[in-house]
């Protein structure tokens, strides 16, 4: 009868691994189709961007100048919705003199395509090749930036490309990680269909590092971004604490989160100038 019941019990837990594994996929991308608001409705002027990615799907963006730019940001959204469900970080950018180019992943917004773990990584190499190509920007003039998921794709973007810095905001590890903070009693890590191991490419980033996170985050806890900015980013590095929820702590933080931008852009302003007269030293 014992024999009965283990066996049981590990069907039982078999089952449960894997229907999480065919349901990893609707959890872990939400996109929406519909792109209802654009930069102009909140008074910017913004050009429309189409990126065409390494196979040949076709990307949607909006590319927004800001007066007396200091950078250009390259932003990586979120899992849900799309692009301009980010109208309020794309403002609060503007605002502190950073141009924007943010993009929807494949089967999001006007994006062609399925979104795929893989997927998102070409398209974010999609957008930092057409801010080269077609803005003629050097890597020092970008900053990659990614709030959750996009963390991930923002900080495999950074392993792999130069760059002035890199911002993860409300980031995990991990996948496997975040999904076993919240099941434990799952079988969570053979099962998972994704990687998304932003813990390993921020060590593999060569460029400035600038950790967000609330400490009252409630989708991805505070312990994941304090273990991203301690075990993993190199110096120089940075950690800025906001507060608020995953979604909007960056709003409810105002000046928090405004001041911390700014001193970071000035201390990477001053970084690249002492980093080139160090080089001019040498030579």
């Amino acid at each position: 009868m014992l024999l009965s019941i283990i066996t049981l019990l590990l069907i039982a837990y078999l089952g449960l691994g894997i229907t999480l594994y065919f349901m990893q996929s609707a959890l872990t991308f939400s996109p929406t189709g519909e792109v209802p608001y654009n930069p102009g409705d909140i008074g910017l002027e913004y050009e429309k961007v189409q990126l065409e990615t390494a196979d040949h799907l076709i990307l949607s963006g909006w590319y927004i100048p800001a007066k007396n730019a200091r950078f250009t940001l390259l932003f990586c959204h979120g899992n849900g919705g799309n692009i301009s469900y980010a109208l309020d970080s794309i403002n609060i950018f503007y605002e502190l003199g950073l141009n924007c180019l943010i993009f929807d992943y494949r089967g999001y917004g006007h994006s062609q395509g399925k979104p795929t773990e893989e997927g998102t990584y070409i398209d974010a190499q999609a957008a930092y090749d057409w801010l080269i190509k077609e803005k003629k920007l050097k890597p020092s003039e970008i900053i990659i930036c990614g709030k959750s998921i996009g963390g991930s794709i923002a900080a495999h973007l950074a392993s792999n490309a130069e760059a002035k810095g890199l911002i993860i905001e409300s980031g995990f590890t991990s996948y496997a990680d975040i999904g076993q903070k919240f099941y434990p009693y799952l079988p969570v890590r053979p099962f998972a269909r994704y990687g998304f191991k932003t813990i390993d490419y921020i060590k593999e980033a060569s460029c400035p590092v600038l950790i967000i996170h609330s400490r009252n985050d409630e989708i991805v806890p505070f312990e994941f971004g304090l273990r991203l900015y301690e075990e993993a980013a190199k110096e120089p590095k940075e950690f800025i604490e906001i507060f608020g929820n995953h979604n909007d702590g960056f709003l409810y933080s105002g000046q928090i989160y405004r001041e911390g931008l700014t001193n970071w852009m000035e201390f990477l302003e001053n970084y690249q100038q002492q980093t080139a007269a160090k080089i001019k030293l040498i030579s």
